[in-house]
């Protein structure tokens, strides 16, 4: 677990099969990332992403003295919001919003929201739906969202005092990938190139999974190392992906 040393912003980094659902095998196998984002100083925080052991991330928060008024999704997947997957059944926002105080909103991209009540079952006024460059404040400590589609048409990062969490959008090695439905490589492209690639280089990323050997790095060092950034041109992109 990563705890931020800033004085009031709260951020926790919990790898799913080691921090939380540690006796879950799907959880194990897919090491997902979630989060808790939120402000000291009030004691109020967000999940991000929270699938697979709800409770456990609940617990952490309080734990921490922390008490979650909110979930931010990245995108509709399974294995990030819960619902069917792999032939299981991975909890998440619904189970959320079935525990006593768990009544929070779901903050989703306007483009994921038919996408997350789908997997999950929940329904649309359980949801706030973001466009680009919304802020969301919690307590005093603002998340800045970011549309980046291309894994999915909504998938959003998240931008806070200086860390990006980014979901299955760009990850130290690698990006999400561009064959599901609903994916789009033009966008991922548009989503790596002219969006996160806008962000300061000392900017650090926290991705969705664990796919690489270090859980974040600056985004400088990844424009440098990561081969989805040696591509110079739309056209390159594509061949690279297969449609070129």
């Amino acid at each position: 677990m990563n705890a931020a040393t800033d004085d009031r912003v709260y951020f926790r980094q919990l790898l799913s099969g080691r921090d939380f659902a540690k006796q879950d095998q799907i959880a194990q196998q897919m090491v997902n990332f979630a989060y808790l984002v939120g402000d000291r100083h009030t004691g109020e925080c967000v999940i991000v992403d929270p699938a697979y052991a709800v409770a456990d991330l609940i617990g952490v928060a309080e734990a921490d003295g922390m008490r979650v008024t909110g979930a931010l999704v990245s995108h509709y997947h399974p294995d990030h919001v819960g619902g069917s997957f792999m032939g299981h059944y991975v909890e998440g926002v619904k189970e959320l919003l079935g525990l006593p105080g768990g009544g929070v909103p779901v903050h989703v991209n306007g483009n994921e929201a038919w996408g997350v009540r789908r997997v999950t079952g929940c329904e649309e006024n359980d949801m706030v739906q973001h466009e680009s460059g919304d802020v969301l404040l919690v307590g005093e400590v603002p998340i800045t969202f970011l549309h980046t589609p291309g894994h999915t048409p909504g998938s959003q990062c998240f931008l806070v005092d200086g860390r990006l969490v980014s979901g299955d959008t760009l990850f130290l090695e690698g990006c999400g990938r561009t064959d599901l439905p609903g994916a789009s490589v033009e966008q991922m492209y548009e989503s790596l190139n002219n969006v996160l690639g806008r962000l300061p280089d000392d900017t650090v990323v926290y991705p969705g999974h664990l796919y690489s050997p270090e859980p974040s790095a600056p985004i400088g060092e990844i424009r440098k190392t990561n081969y989805v950034y040696r591509f110079k041109t739309l056209e390159q992109f594509l061949t690279m992906f297969g449609q070129g």
